[in-house]
């Protein structure tokens, strides 16, 4: 009797925030949800040049040392938070082996890393009216000569607590939010769009 498959095994879904099963905005401007990505949490002196170094070796990227700035690398973007907080995105798949061996090179140091993979979704906007879009719920001035590319900040959208990053020159902005405001965060985004 032929095999049914009935016993292999299925496949996981990829991972979606509750924002998931929105379609893309198209047009002018474009709202879309990226696939999700590996994200942990590190924390450690920036002062203490060991864990500098052993960061980065075990990131593939330097950490960026000025807040607010983002340093894109070979397995890791990392994103500098505050005095002493950075946070790295990498391939989903990837997270764990990342985590593992940050955990390895800094074990002899003070540190702490945290993988928030499920915490957080990332919601991209590109276009003529994304800088627009995004002042009507955020407070930050995001003219082009003060947020410029590869800039990140902390901030709020409307009720939300967003990482905002601007990765190049171009009106594209990352929107990174809790997985549990997805919906209400694409819900504001995506009528500001239809007003504008």
């Amino acid at each position: 009797m032929a095999d049914s498959g009935r016993d292999q095994p299925v496949p996981d879904p990829a991972p979606t925030s509750p924002a998931g099963h929105r379609a893309p905005v198209d047009g002018d401007t474009c709202l879309r949800e990226l696939p999700w990505c590996g994200k942990i949490n590190l924390r450690g002196d920036p002062g203490d040049s060991r864990f500098v170094s052993a960061a980065a070796d075990a990131l593939g990227a330097a950490l960026p040392l000025e807040v607010n700035t983002a340093a894109p690398g070979g397995r890791a973007t990392v994103f500098h938070l505050g005095p002493d907080e950075w946070l790295a995105h990498c391939e989903l798949d990837g997270a764990a082996a990342l985590l593992q061996q940050l955990r390895r090179r800094l074990a002899p140091l003070h540190h702490a890393a945290t993988e928030v993979t499920d915490y957080y979704t990332v919601l991209e906007l590109h276009g003529t009216d994304a800088a627009a879009a995004l002042a009507r719920g955020c407070p930050l001035d995001l003219h082009e000569r003060v947020f410029k590319a590869g800039q990140c900040a902390q901030s709020r959208f409307g009720n939300a607590g967003i990482l905002l990053y601007k990765p190049g020159p171009s009106p594209l902005f990352q929107v990174q939010v809790r997985w549990s405001f997805a919906e209400y965060l694409w819900d504001y985004l995506a009528g500001v769009l239809d007003s504008l």
